[in-house]
């Protein structure tokens, strides 16, 4: 039998041959089989299922971890804003400055962590799993502070 492939398809065909350390007839035999078998679409399907299963699985989780910053967020605006007396106008120029110089040490901080892979929601997790008893979130909440 002699069957013709554009040259782009008998290319990626060699490529796959050469990968798999398999002859060319053994990669077009295995497709042409795969095409005529009647439960291609039930592994296919079964496939679908397992991927969409997995990316359900990394949302939820994204959907915590989202739910935690801006948890943290919100408490450390919360106690900031109450915490922290407004400034005098001869003062805010100054303040306003130091700020700057102080942002500007938070994002090289923030940016060596990127680079490294540390985050700060493992480190969260990994903190909370070694506390003894973690006090609740009403004694939390009851005098703004961690006893």
């Amino acid at each position: 039998m002699n069957v013709y492939f554009a040259p782009d398809l008998l290319a990626q065909v060699e490529a796959l041959a050469l990968r798999r350390q398999v002859s060319k007839s053994a990669i077009v035999e295995a497709a042409v089989a795969s095409f005529l078998s009647g439960d291609s679409s039930d592994r296919l399907e079964a496939a679908m299922s397992r991927r969409l299963d997995k990316l359900g699985r990394e949302i939820h989780a994204l959907d915590e971890d989202l739910a935690v910053l801006g948890e943290t967020v919100s408490l450390f605006v919360n106690i900031w804003l109450s915490a922290t007396p407004p400034l005098p106008e001869s003062a805010q120029a100054a303040a306003r400055a130091k700020g700057a110089e102080r942002f500007e040490g938070f994002m090289q901080t923030l940016g060596r962590r990127l680079a490294t892979g540390d985050r700060f929601l493992k480190e969260l997790s990994r903190d909370v799993d070694s506390l003894p008893d973690s006090p609740s979130q009403d004694q939390f909440e009851a005098d703004g502070s961690v006893t």
